[in-house]
């Protein structure tokens, strides 16, 4: 019998600049944190979590040859100093992941496929995803079972979100778990406040959680390591925490929903999270 699957955790958006890796680090070493063995994919070819966490490239981890076979993803995994959590770091080459992907058989499959080598080590997947939408993207949002995705208040992420919704529900992926929430927010400012409130009419889904525009939160990249590791009592380390909390109460209701009900075929559903 195979272990459980990994469960995988695209934190996406199609805009940049909205705190994307700012949030899987987090989110990720609070995971591991907790006990669930976890490795983060910077998936970046700007490698902004790789330098968060203090990791270097590897050589030869190439897109091309971890899509051809010739390199595995345990191959390249490097210990972060943090218990239980790893690091899959970035490589130059990634900005051409989507081109690499298009020239391979199944290629909205292969991240999916590739993660596969990673079940009997983790529980838990973290993916830093790269701005814009392409078939790497595709690739994420199929391969996932919880899309996290930090929004900023503004009337594009808002768009961007509709557009998001509208896509997964075409694809027909049911039981991925769109888990919006916004970031870098400023309350003073009314036009936050107007938009939020907007989108949580429109989005019942939106987390609660808010994460403020605060300069505690960017000096992440200063001290290059997560919130709660370096000022675990701090108030930007408590609402990532907070956060994180959120995120795992609801991803447990889905499952306990799953587990009374008959589940359709599919991507997603042929591996349910069971962490």
């Amino acid at each position: 019998m195979l272990p459980p699957a990994v469960r995988i955790y695209a934190v996406t958006n199609i805009k940049g600049g909205v705190g994307k890796t700012t949030t899987a680090v987090n989110l990720a070493y609070l995971c591991a944190a907790g006990g669930c063995p976890t490795v983060l994919w910077d998936l970046d070819s700007q490698g902004g979590a790789t330098f968060a966490l203090r990791g270097e490239e590897q050589s030869g981890a190439s897109a091309r040859k971890l899509l051809s076979g010739k390199r595995q993803l345990p191959e390249l995994i490097l210990a972060t100093g943090y218990p239980g959590l790893d690091l899959l770091p970035a490589d130059f080459s990634y900005r051409n992941f989507a081109v690499q992907l298009a020239q391979r058989k199944h290629p909205t499959e292969r991240l999916l496929r590739m993660s596969g080598a990673l079940r009997e080590i983790y529980g838990a997947l973290f993916l830093d995803c790269p701005a814009g939408i392409s078939l790497l993207s595709e690739n994420v949002l199929r391969a996932a079972d919880v899309a996290i995705v930090p929004l900023v208040p503004t009337p594009l992420s808002l768009r961007m979100l509709v557009q998001l919704r509208d896509f997964i529900e075409r694809e027909g992926w049911q039981d991925l778990k769109l888990l919006p929430f916004f970031s870098m927010v400023d309350r003073r400012r009314s036009l936050h406040r107007e938009l939020i409130a907007e989108a949580r009419a429109q989005f019942p889904q939106m987390l609660t959680t808010e994460v403020p525009n605060w300069s505690e939160i960017e000096r992440l990249t200063v001290r290059r390591a997560p919130l709660a590791a370096v000022a675990p009592a701090s108030p930007a380390a408590q609402l990532y925490g907070q956060l994180w909390g959120e995120i795992t109460a609801r991803t447990a209701a889905v499952e306990h929903a799953g587990a009374t009900s008959s589940v359709g075929a599919g991507d997603h559903a042929a591996q349910p999270p069971a962490h």
